[in-house]
C-alpha cells in the first residue's frame, strides 16, 4: 500500500528550540532593563523595548505552531522574529549613545568573555542574577550579544524552513498530492479486486485484457483532449 502524503507535518515543540530559549532571555533581559535604568512613566522606549523582545519570542513560538500548515507563515514570522530583534538591538545601541556609554569592540576582552559565556548559557536562570545587579554599559552590551546569537540562529532557521518550503511545498499541494495518492491507492485496489475475482486462470487473463483495453482507451482520451494525437 503506497504512503499517502501527510497534509499535517510534525510542528508545535518551540519551548525545547534553543533559539527560543535564547529570545526567552532576551525578553526577561529587556523587562528587567527597563526597570531598572529607564524612567517608569514618559518614555515610549519602554514599551518598544519591551514589545520588540516579547514580539521575537513570540513569532517563534506562533511560527512554530503554524509550520504543520504553512511553511509560509512559519517564514513569514520568524523574519518578523529576526525584524524585531534588530530593532531591539538599536534601542540598546541608542541607550549606550545617548548616556555615553561605551559599545564594547569585537577585541574587547570584555566582549569575548560575553560571547562564550552566552553561547554555553540559554535559560533566563543562567542570567537573572546578572541582571540584577550588574551597571547599565555592561547589561546593554551583554543584550547586543545575546540578540547577536539569537539573530545568527534565526538567519540558520530561516535557511532550514525554505529548504523545508522546497521539498514539502505548501498545504494547498499536499493536499493535491494527498488526494492524488489516495486515488490512485483506489485505482489499484480496485483493479486488484477485479483480477482476484478469477475463477481461472482463463478469466484471470481475460480480465487481465479488459483492464489492459479500459486504461488504452483512456490514456488514448486523455492524448485527444491534449492534442498528442
Amino acid at each position: 500500500m503506497a504512503d499517502v502524503p501527510k497534509i499535517v507535518l510534525p510542528h508545535g515543540g518551540y519551548k525545547k528550540l534553543l533559539v527560543y530559549r535564547k529570545s526567552d532571555v532576551v525578553y526577561e533581559g529587556t523587562v528587567v532593563f527597563c526597570r531598572r535604568f529607564l524612567p517608569p512613566r514618559g518614555d515610549r522606549t519602554v514599551d518598544q523595548m519591551v514589545q520588540a523582545a516579547r514580539s521575537c519570542k513570540q513569532n517563534i513560538a506562533e511560527g512554530s505552531s503554524a509550520s504543520g500548515t504553512s511553511k509560509e507563515t512559519e517564514i513569514k514570522l520568524t523574519n518578523v522574529a529576526r525584524a524585531t530583534l534588530d530593532e531591539l538591538m538599536e534601542d540598546y545601541l541608542d541607550y549606550l549613545k545617548r548616556n555615553n556609554l561605551a559599545e564594547w569592540s569585537a577585541d574587547d576582552q570584555r566582549a569575548s568573555f560575553a560571547r562564550d559565556y552566552a553561547k554555553k548559557h540559554n535559560d533566563w536562570s543562567d542570567w537573572q542574577e546578572i541582571f540584577e545587579t550588574r551597571p547599565a554599559e555592561t547589561l546593554a552590551n551583554l543584550m547586543l550579544t545575546i540578540c547577536n546569537q539569537t539573530s545568527y540562529m534565526l538567519g540558520r532557521m530561516i535557511e532550514r524552513q525554505e529548504a523545508d518550503f522546497k521539498k514539502f511545498g505548501g498545504v494547498r499541494e499536499r493536499m493535491h498530492a494527498a488526494r492524488t495518492s489516495a486515488r490512485a491507492e483506489d485505482f489499484s485496489r480496485g483493479i486488484y479486486s477485479r483480477l482476484a475475482g478469477a475463477a481461472t486462470s482463463e478469466e484471470l487473463e481475460k480480465t487481465a485484457e479488459l483492464i489492459r483495453n479500459e486504461i488504452d482507451r483512456i490514456s488514448a482520451s486523455i492524448a485527444r483532449k491534449r492534442g498528442w494525437r
